[in-house]
C-alpha cells in the first residue's frame, strides 16, 4: 500500500508542478494528494489499529490474572480463572 500511496503522490506533484502558478501548484498538491491520501491511509490503517488495541487488552488481562488469583480466597480461585 505504501508504494501505492508513494506513486500517487508523484503524480500529483507532477500535476502541481504544471499548474499555471505556484498557489494553484500548492492547492493542486493539497486537495488532489495530500488530504485524500490522509484519509485513505488512516482507513486503510483502521484494522491494524484495531488488532493493536485488542492485544494490548488482552495483555493487559493476562497481567491482571495472576494477581487476582493469588488475591482470591482458596474457593474462589478456579470462579476467576474462569471468568478470565
Amino acid at each position: 500500500m505504501l508504494i501505492v500511496a508513494i506513486a500517487w503522490l508523484y503524480v500529483v506533484f507532477m500535476m502541481s508542478i504544471t499548474a499555471q502558478s505556484a498557489t494553484a501548484g500548492v492547492v493542486t498538491f493539497l486537495l488532489y494528494g495530500v488530504f485524500p491520501l490522509t484519509i485513505v491511509l488512516y482507513l486503510m490503517g483502521t484494522p491494524q489499529r484495531k488488532r493493536n488495541r485488542q492485544r494490548q487488552e488482552q495483555k493487559k488481562k493476562r497481567i491482571a490474572m495472576p494477581a487476582a488469583i493469588a488475591n482470591a480466597e482458596d474457593g474462589s480461585a478456579e470462579r476467576v480463572r474462569q471468568e478470565h
